[in-house]
């Protein structure tokens, strides 16, 4: 007989309350953790610092903006005590997390550490600048089942580009990869992928101590969002997540402290990595049943979420919907027809005319 399954230890939160802004909270020794603002719905990203003696390593950056430069000032000068930074590890290319690694770059002389792709990502859509919607992102919305107002109102309003966000990246930059050991701040660390939330995303667990950077791959009282864009409208994230995530938990321990890009560091890993991957699980399920009659991307909100969206959240909700539908349809569960209204509208495959 097999020996019972052990019971994963429960999440916990070593430090309830999060760094004041242009303060510091030491989350392990020559680990500072800081809270840079921002100006969306999610209204801080974390970001760390490890002591290298003389100098600094930085974990992501913040967006780019006059007070997210103003606060990492006041960072530079109180907590991090006036020692310079010397290189940058950005975990993945959304700009809550790349967007002051050109000026840190730049401006202090810093060396940027990201994956390949991230990088490649970054400066592309740093280059990228519209001044409103392009027609394949209006036919995307369109297919996707989004209101047709909704459309109309969007059509001539100039949407958030990546440079508004995102400082300058220079050329120049330190590929790492799957496997690599880095020496940051006096301890040996692996990186190890994810995906789905981002490709390539980095996260960085420690060899000597039981630490894990996770960025945004895995956080601990909230989902990262998954979903899918304009540029690749047939991409699967959500299989790219679900594979990393289950992939990760060969290498969690319930000890380890979990450093995410939002929100409160906590312990109990594998059950956290269990939990995520199970409430996906439950959303497909959820999502089999109302497709049992056909439907558009949009109009599965109810299956998926089950409360109301406001209209701030109601872009991410969007395209996390498509990526649970594309989840499906990969998988040759659903099939969709256009509709007079240019929408594809979804339903689960009759298995018996296969």
């Amino acid at each position: 007989m097999s020996a019972p399954d052990t019971i994963p230890a429960p999440m916990r939160h070593p430090f309830p309350e999060p760094p004041a802004e242009g303060a510091a909270v030491e989350v392990a020794e020559g680990i500072l953790w800081m809270r840079l603002p921002l100006p969306i719905v999610l209204d801080h990203v974390n970001c760390y610092a490890l002591d290298e003696g003389d100098s600094w390593t930085l974990v992501d950056t913040g967006m780019d903006t006059a007070r997210g430069r103003a606060v990492w000032q006041r960072l530079l000068e109180g907590p991090l005590g006036g020692k310079p930074v010397r290189r940058v590890v950005v975990t993945h290319h959304h700009p809550d997390h790349v967007g002051l690694a050109g000026w840190f770059q730049a401006e202090h002389g810093a060396e940027i550490l990201m994956t390949r792709t991230a990088w490649l990502l970054a400066r592309m859509l740093r280059l990228d600048e519209q001044d409103v919607p392009p027609a394949e992102t209006l036919d995307f919305w369109r297919r996707a089942g989004m209101d047709a107002a909704l459309i109309e109102a969007r059509r001539s309003e100039r949407p958030l580009n990546y440079c508004d966000a995102v400082a300058w990246m220079p050329l120049g930059f330190r590929q790492i990869g799957e496997g690599d050991r880095l020496r940051l701040g006096g301890r040996s660390w692996r990186v190890r992928l994810g995906g789905g939330h981002a490709p390539d995303q980095a996260t960085l667990w420690c060899e000597d101590v039981p630490l894990v950077v996770a960025g945004d791959q895995i956080l601990g009282t909230i989902s990262p969002n998954i979903g899918v864009y304009a540029t690749e409208p047939e991409a699967n994230p959500l299989a790219d997540w679900i594979e990393s995530c289950t992939r990760l938990l060969s290498h969690a321990a319930p000890e380890q402290l979990v450093l995410p890009g939002h929100k409160l560091p906590f312990t109990g890993l594998p059950a956290r990595l269990r939990a995520m991957i199970a409430s996906h699980e439950a959303a497909l399920a959820r999502l089999r049943a109302h497709l049992a009659r056909p439907r558009s991307a949009a109009e599965c909100f109810p299956a998926l979420y089950r409360r109301d969206i406001s209209a701030g959240e109601y872009g991410l909700a969007l395209v996390e919907a498509i990526a649970h539908v594309n989840y499906l349809n990969a998988a040759g569960e659903i099939s969709g027809a256009v509709r007079d209204d240019g929408a594809i509208a979804w339903q689960m495959r009759d298995r018996r005319n296969d």
